[in-house]
């Protein structure tokens, strides 16, 4: 009986004791917990702020995807620039480099001198055969002139022995009838005769005379074209001296930079040898764009240019030009898709974009920048 009872209160007491599962509230302990609108409630705060950021964050996706639909960008884009290769055209010695490196100089500042000394030599040569040459045509000129007064007096002469001859002619048929009629004595008709002849004679002489007077005067003329014609010759002998000489001053061709300069003091340039490489300031941005947006660039389109050696920092240009074929078909060795098996490859196209204002920072070609093209 005693072991029954304790095996009861054993009973009793082992929830407390044993570890078990708990034990189910009752009807008036499930009623007391607040619900998910009660929690709700007591975390209204924390609740709005979830959604308020939920929301913020929907609408900036939507704002995002309908902006960047608008937008054609690509991270394959460089500054591009027409480099220049500063060389001599004519050998000769360096005396002066009054520049240095990376200097900005502006358009038809002196890179480089070279000794001008022979080529000075030769332009004053060149000037003195022009004096010579236009002296002779003075000359020339002068004989021409006189010349033109020794037709004139044979012209006269021969008018004065045509009337001499007219005057002896009719002294000659007077006397011929005088000595028929016995006036006059043989030998006076004979007299006036004989000066008839010299009369003749003397007229033949001031018409040839005068022939060869005129006919020398073609010569003098041709002989004056071909002095002329040398002076031209002359004169551009000494405007070839002077290129030459111009030539030993190397200037900037347009404002830019001095990059790789190799000219020295005392070095002998070759002609056609390279002393510099000169980077205009005017840049502009090459983007090679995948063929697949092309269809959708317009000349004229506002580009927002963000540059990475400055902290990505954006400047406005604009869709200056795209390139008439892709990237590929221009290069050293373009593909030959007619051969072998054939993968299709999204090409790339070249876009040249200016910039709407000269930046304000160095650029320089192969600098990488990423250009957003607004084509909406």
């Amino acid at each position: 009986m005693d072991q029954r009872v304790d095996d009861e209160r054993r009973k009793e007491r082992a929830p407390e004791t044993l570890p078990g599962p708990p034990a189910r509230p009752t009807v008036d302990e499930r009623h007391e917990e607040p619900s998910w609108l009660e929690r709700l409630r007591a975390h209204r705060t924390l609740v709005l702020a979830i959604a308020a950021i939920a929301v913020a964050i929907v609408v900036g996706v939507i704002v995002w995807w309908i902006n960047a639909s608008h937008y054609v960008s690509t991270d394959d884009a460089f500054i591009d620039a027409r480099t220049v290769t500063i060389s001599a055209q004519v050998s000769a010695q360096v005396v002066e480099v009054p520049v240095t490196d990376n200097q900005l100089v502006e358009a038809g500042t002196v890179l480089v001198r070279l000794d001008r000394g022979d080529f000075q030599a030769q332009t004053d040569q060149a000037k003195a055969q022009v004096d010579q040459a236009q002296a002779n045509i003075a000359n020339l000129n002068a004989q021409i002139a006189a010349q033109q007064a020794r037709i004139e007096q044979a012209q006269k002469q021969v008018v004065q022995a045509q009337a001499a001859l007219t005057f002896a002619q009719q002294e000659n048929e007077r006397y011929g009838q005088l000595v028929k009629s016995g006036s006059v004595t043989v030998e006076v008709a004979q007299q006036h005769h004989s000066n008839f002849l010299q009369a003749q004679a003397t007229l033949a002489g001031a018409e040839a005379n005068a022939t060869a007077t005129e006919k020398q005067l073609p010569v003098l003329q041709s002989q004056a074209l071909q002095a002329q014609a040398q002076l031209e010759q002359m004169r551009a002998g000494l405007e070839q001296a002077q290129v030459t000489l111009g030539r030993t001053e190397i200037s900037a061709p347009v404002a830019g930079y001095v990059t790789q300069l190799t000219a020295t003091k005392g070095q002998y340039a070759a002609a056609g040898q390279a002393l510099m490489m000169f980077v205009p300031r005017d840049v502009w941005v090459t983007a090679n764009f995948k063929e697949t947006e092309i269809a959708s660039l317009r000349p004229g389109q506002p580009v927002d240019i963000a540059v990475d050696a400055f902290g990505k920092r954006t400047f406005r240009g604009h869709v200056d030009s795209v390139q008439a074929g892709s990237g590929t078909a221009f290069s050293l060795l373009p593909a030959q898709n007619a051969t072998g098996n054939y993968v299709k490859i999204v090409q790339r196209v070249p876009v040249k974009i200016v910039f709407d204002q000269p930046p304000d920072v160095l650029l320089g070609p192969g600098m990488s920048v990423v250009p957003s093209v607004r084509v909406r």
